[in-house]
């Protein structure tokens, strides 16, 4: 099977570059395998996808070697049983709150006796051509990413960075502003700085990536020099958003003379 670089970069403390994907379309997943991201996670938690949906995404980035990673809709484990069935190599999962959670998450990316993942992935193993190598190695190579945006997260995120088998705790910062009762149009917030800092403070600790987002290369290099390896670009509708208004506002503003 494919291999991890991702989750092999991120163990030995290496920034690795990746961009959400949410216009469910196989022609920007296509164009987004073949940018040179490192990772792309397929969102499946705010949009209209379906797992057939899913399963064409991913098969119009598999000729780009990004590492594929599906953002769940929650920790279900039959949700991240499809998702590496149809040929995730690894899952963003959203509102966590617990350790044992975690513990759960883990265990449904791995077939036992690591986990209770059940056999069943045909686009993995090449349609059962692969079995063997697929069976030998995917444990292994599964990445099992968090969304940190709960107020019960942040509670218990040293039992949670704890946990054998998590690689990165994700910030999201909207939902964490909305558990604290904090507008996150506001942004920032002295409460939600103080938590960013102890989520890097326990991802140093304990060996687990942390992840943000970054807006331009400035602030690139901030996220960088600040020790984030999970570094995720604007996202696709994002990318086509600024690009848009910027040809629009060039276009009113030379018009208008």
């Amino acid at each position: 099977m494919k291999e991890n670089l991702v989750k092999q970069k991120l163990s030995r403390g290496e920034p690795t570059l990746g961009v959400f994907m949410g216009m469910e379309s196989t022609t920007v997943a296509e164009l987004l395998g073949h940018a040179g991201y490192d990772w792309i996670v397929v969102e499946t938690e705010h949009n209209g996808v379906d797992w057939a949906d899913v399963k064409q995404i991913l098969m119009a980035m598999s000729s780009g070697d990004a590492i594929p990673v599906i953002r769940v809709p929650s920790s279900e484990p039959l949700h991240i049983q499809r998702a590496l069935d149809l040929g995730g190599m690894g899952v963003l999962v959203p509102m966590v709150r617990t350790a044992e959670e975690v513990e759960n998450i883990v265990r449904a990316t791995r077939y036992p006796p690591q986990g209770t993942r059940s056999w069943g992935g045909l686009r993995p193993t090449k349609y059962t051509m692969d079995n063997k190598t697929y069976m030998d190695n995917a444990n292994d190579n599964m990445l099992v990413s968090l969304i940190v945006e709960t107020k019960e997260a942040i509670d218990n995120i040293e039992e949670i960075a704890a946990v054998p088998g998590l690689d990165v705790l994700f910030l999201g910062m909207w939902d964490l502003c909305l558990s604290h009762g904090l507008n996150p149009i506001d942004m920032p917030f002295a409460e939600t700085d103080a938590i960013v800092e102890r989520v890097r403070r326990v991802g140093r600790e304990s060996g687990v990536a942390v992840g943000t987002g970054f807006s331009d290369q400035n602030h690139l290099r901030k996220c960088i020099s600040e020790g984030y390896t999970w570094l995720a670009s604007l996202p696709d509708y994002a990318m086509m958003t600024r690009a848009a208004q910027t040809n629009v506002t060039a276009f009113r503003e030379e018009t208008s003379k």
